[in-house]
């Protein structure tokens, strides 16, 4: 086996655990029971930020050769003395940080599964605002691609009696329909936040000579005053009763953890990974979460209309992403991401 064929198999096998167990470890936190009182979402998006900046900050060390002088060098030429350079991340942090406080919710509402699904509409987001901000043009295959992806989340989303594995009376039916609808338009506005953040992101790192490390310094710098926001509006009462990091336990830390460094570990091995193996890394986490949500959290039974539409969503993954790329606009190329 070649090199480069281990790294594929390393990149795959690094997408697929990223990918899954961030969304199994939160949706797990949010439902299991608790003696006490659960812990804050909005703290944890605020301590995700602060580890990501360590994290950031540990590479721009070892990058300048260990050297704390080199490196409080550049992050003051580069972010201090660019005050316009570092003000345009304003936006794209603000609705990061939107988008991580809505997976929570979204996850305290949906399953793994259906979650993971519908998060795939980011494809069709994210392509949307290429098209509009950056005048990418997408080919026939692209469009169809999306297409299907719309019709497949749609039959995800489709009411079905058989999601419903007890014999509830009506009065619970209409709770459980109004948590999946929360849950629904949770996801679907953070993958409107994460393709307008993405492709925003995008544009301003074409036009920067800054590195990539840097800008999430910038960041994760805004993330955290923003994130803050709804600390101090919405939980402020919570938190002045039970500190803030009430309810904090082992799953928590791991989630908090995966969001912090789960998305720096994919961004260094994403090089290595072409779009049928990212599209592959897709399909198998849909599977996962459905197989694990099933048989071990027991919060999903599926249906076939879900299946068919899974089914949908990972060949539509599979469309958008395995067509050749050539010379020119013709494809909509990956956009940077916040890691």
């Amino acid at each position: 086996m070649t090199n480069s064929t281990t790294l594929k198999y390393v990149s795959l096998s690094i997408l697929l655990v990223q990918t899954t167990s961030v969304v199994l470890t939160m949706r797990y936190s949010r439902t299991v029971q608790e003696t006490g009182p659960r812990y804050l979402s909005s703290t944890a998006v605020v301590i995700s930020e602060l580890m990501k900046i360590s994290a950031c900050l540990c590479v721009i060390f070892y990058q300048h050769g260990y050297s704390i002088p080199g490196m409080l060098s550049e992050l003051r030429a580069e972010i201090v003395m660019r005050p316009r350079e570092t003000i345009k991340l304003l936006v794209p942090s603000g609705l990061y940080t939107i988008q991580n406080n809505l997976l929570f919710i979204a996850l305290s509402h949906l399953d793994a599964a259906t979650y993971q699904v519908t998060y795939q509409l980011k494809i069709l987001t994210t392509a949307m605002f290429s098209v509009l901000m950056l005048n990418k043009r997408l080919t026939p295959i692209k469009w169809i691609a999306l297409v299907i992806l719309v019709g497949g989340i749609a039959l995800v989303e489709w009411p079905s009696d058989t999601q419903n594995t007890s014999k509830e009376d009506k009065a619970a039916k209409d709770s459980t329909f109004s948590s999946q609808i929360i849950g629904l338009t949770s996801v679907v506005c953070a993958c409107f936040s994460s393709g307008f953040a993405g492709v925003y992101f995008e544009k301003l790192l074409k036009g920067s000579d800054q590195t990539l490390w840097v800008r999430n310094v910038q960041l994760a710098l805004f993330s955290v005053a923003l994130g803050f926001i709804p600390v101090v509006f919405y939980d402020h009462k919570a938190v002045l009763q039970d500190g803030f990091l009430q309810g904090y336990n082992t799953i928590t830390w791991i989630v908090v953890t995966l969001q912090a460094f789960g998305g720096l570990v994919v961004a260094s091995v994403i090089k290595y990974a072409d779009n049928i193996l990212k599209g592959f890394a897709t399909s198998l986490s849909i599977i996962l979460s459905t197989f694990i949500s099933f048989y071990f959290l027991g919060d999903f039974k599926p249906s076939s209309v879900f299946f068919l539409g899974a089914s949908l969503v990972i060949v539509a993954t599979f469309m958008y992403g395995s067509e050749r790329k050539r010379p020119g606009p013709d494809g909509l190329i990956p956009v940077y991401r916040k890691v």
